[in-house]
């Protein structure tokens, strides 16, 4: 018992000698830096922001490889606390730090965030540069640090006097309360959007009763986080983009987007709200929009009565949506040329009937961003205890495709009209199971509802899992399509002549070879 307590005793003398010993070591116990840091990046790179957003978290790991513990006697920015960087150095936050340890063979993390304000700059675009400095006098290194500031035109809801933001109301709910978000409805002089500026939108913006909202070619809109558009009962929407010569610029497309404009955020779903087009509101047309990375792409409530079209769709593409790219109630949609691609329920989604007509389309759904809720494309006439007729449901010359065995839910309530018909289409649906095979609505064989069907053959995409559906040489859509429409469609959606041996979809095939 008396040895292994002198033992114990002499173990936590040692112990106690150690930490004495840590803790009483000094700075000048550390070699001053002689500048020969190395580092992860020679320049740090923030990508692109708008004015007084600020910008993801970006990082530099500064390396001392030499056999001597080192003081870094300064680690700071080029204009010190007036720079608009901000840095975290090894856990501490701030814009200029003195006196930092770096061990022998060791690293440590330096973090960069900024947020600028080019308010009153003559540029539209400023290319913000500054160097992140270590060390002092003759041993002083410099890293750059570079971040486009995009300027923009803000849209936002006012704050009232009590303090609470301006807000809709877009409905009631189950028990008759208002459904209210953030937002506000534009000014007459707000009403045209154009190219010389992106426009970054906070909230709900609405287009009141009574007015259109017109956007011209080349129009960059990027949605906030819980953001959208709202087109009131009554008031309307007219997209006007135009082809691009440039398909990476795409410098005539209408865009909307987020506003995270780091690259990677470029396909990230569920960033935004919704486009939502409310009963009562007609006469909309998109022409050369992308919707992409929202939460539902575009919501279309029509008024049932189908006495005029709720929505054109012309060269149109929606991608990336968390829900669905496009959910009509009750609407009368004619699309020509679009593209319905990824997302995180159904491409395309018809509740409580209505009149549709998708004519040269490609409604694709390859999601890859965790479970899919839904097929590529469901159409129904009833939705609850709702029944409404489907008076219309015309897919012509166009693919309907995915991963899934089946990508099309048909849901019928017999109390109404149920018409739908696809004329010339790529369709898959692999019954391999052979559970609807006495559903009269699958019945591929009967010519009303099913013309020209090219069942469970590969479309050939090129990139499907990146929403690039153009089709390859050996595709299935090849020389399918019909030529003779009520209503010609001479180019696709890139352009492209189509009036010979027209093919399937949105897309025509281009050999490059």
């Amino acid at each position: 018992m008396q040895r292994s307590r002198i033992k114990w005793l002499a173990t936590g003398l040692v112990l106690g000698l150690l930490i004495l010993s840590a803790s009483c070591r000094e700075d000048f116990e550390y070699a001053p830096s002689s500048g020969n840091l190395e580092f992860s990046k020679d320049t740090v790179f923030l990508d692109t922001i708008f004015s007084n957003i600020g910008s993801s978290t970006y990082s530099l790991k500064v390396y001392n490889r030499s056999s001597e513990d080192i003081l870094i006697p300064y680690v700071g920015l080029e204009t010190g606390q007036q720079s608009s960087y901000r840095l975290n150095v090894d856990g501490m936050a701030g814009k200029e730090f003195q006196d930092i340890p770096l061990l022998a063979k060791d690293s440590l993390f330096v973090f960069i965030e900024t947020t600028f304000d080019a308010t009153g700059l003559p540029e539209n675009e400023f290319l913000y540069i500054e160097d992140l400095l270590f060390g002092e006098g003759s041993a002083i290194q410099q890293v750059p640090l570079v971040t486009l500031v995009k300027d923009a035109v803000f849209l936002f809801p006012a704050t009232l006097p009590n303090g609470n933001k301006e807000s809709l109301v877009l409905g009631t709910d189950e028990n008759g309360g208002e459904i209210r978000v953030e937002g506000f409805y534009l000014e007459p002089d707000e009403l045209l959007f154009t190219n010389e500026k992106p426009y970054v939108i906070y909230g709900y913006a609405a287009v009141a009763d009574g007015t259109t909202l017109s956007m011209e070619p080349g129009t960059r809109v990027h949605f906030h986080q819980n953001a959208g558009l709202v087109v009131d009962s009554g008031a309307s929407i007219m997209v006007n983009g135009a082809l691009s010569e440039d398909q990476e610029e795409l410098e005539n497309e209408v865009i909307f987007e987020g506003d995270r404009l780091e690259t990677t955020y470029a396909q990230e779903p569920g960033q935004w709200g919704t486009v939502w087009i409310k009963e009562g509101s007609t006469g909309n047309h998109l022409s050369h929009l992308t919707i992409k990375n929202a939460t539902t792409g575009l919501r279309v409530d029509g008024d049932g009565q189908l006495a005029t079209p709720t929505l054109t769709l012309t060269n149109t593409q929606i991608y990336n949506s968390v829900n669905d790219n496009l959910w009509a109630t009750s609407a009368y949609i004619t699309a020509k040329n679009t593209v319905l691609g990824n997302a995180g329920g159904a491409s395309a989604r018809i509740d409580l009937g209505g009149n549709y007509s998708f004519v040269h389309c490609t409604l694709a759904n390859y999601w890859s961003n965790g479970f899919r809720s839904g097929p590529t494309l469901t159409i129904g006439n009833y939705d609850g205890d709702t029944t409404q007729n489907l008076e219309q449901a015309d897919f012509i010359n166009s693919i309907v495709h995915g991963t899934l065995p089946l990508e099309l839910t048909l849901l019928q309530d017999p109390a109404a009209d149920f018409n739908f018909k696809f004329l010339n289409c790529l369709l898959q649906f692999d019954d391999s199971n052979n559970s609807f095979a006495n559903d009269p609505l699958y019945d591929f064989g009967d010519t009303n509802s099913y013309e020209n069907i090219i069942l469970n053959q590969s479309p050939e995409f090129s990139l499907p899992f990146d929403n690039q559906f153009q089709i390859g040489f050996n595709s299935a859509a090849l020389d399918a399509a019909t030529p003779d429409l009520i209503d010609p469609i001479p180019f696709d959606i890139l352009g492209i002549d189509r009036t010979q041996n027209p093919d399937l979809g949105a897309y025509e095939f281009v050999n490059e070879n």
